[in-house]
């Protein structure tokens, strides 16, 4: 199974997850597991970080800034099944409604852009061409869209029949590692 992280989570690993891996098994764990390829990042996720809370996260995983461990998404491109389902399926109808078209197809085009995208594209480019599941971590939740154009991960992860999981459902299902709380 491949695996793809977002932002936000790469955001919650360093903030509440690293703070208390006072030996470095977890990052050692998610450095390993990205350098071979087994946990992937794509290069528009890094570049988010480097922008999203003043580049924490590349500021503390220093082995993102390696190309190496990084996939690029400048060859994922949308299909026009994908295009149509962002038009009808993914879109976020009240949002939409409340937009003319030329605003509409600037949030659309901007929304093409994002991370988001691409790790949907990629999830997508490895279930078609591997045969395998891709998992996409996220720490989204369906709910609440604050009034954005378009739906968040998970709903759309639905919609293409990609698996979801969250930080600690990784850690669970991931071999080499076990997360301990432990009291003095």
């Amino acid at each position: 199974m491949k695996v793809v992280i977002d932002t936000c989570s790469l955001l919650s690993l360093v903030r509440y997850y690293l703070p208390f891996d006072k030996n470095n098994v977890l990052y050692n764990f998610m450095e390993e597991k990205i350098e071979n390829k087994e946990f992937i990042i794509l290069d528009k996720v890094f570049e988010e970080c480097k922008y999203t809370a003043k580049g924490i996260v590349a500021e503390k995983l220093k082995y993102l800034s390696n190309k190496k461990n990084l996939v690029k998404t400048d060859e994922l491109f949308p299909s026009k099944k994908f295009f149509n389902q962002l038009d009808n399926q993914f879109i976020n109808h009240s949002a939409k409604n409340k937009l003319d078209s030329v605003e509409y197809e600037n949030r659309r085009a901007e929304y093409l852009n994002l991370a988001d995208v691409k790790l949907l594209l990629y999830g997508l480019k490895v279930k078609q061409n591997e045969l395998a599941q891709c998992s996409i971590v996220t720490e989204e939740t369906e709910n609440a869209n604050d009034n954005k154009s378009f739906k968040k991960i998970p709903t759309i992860c639905k919609i293409l029949d990609l698996n979801v999981l969250t930080l600690p459902q990784l850690f669970a299902k991931s071999d080499g590692i076990e997360i301990k709380i432990s009291t003095l």
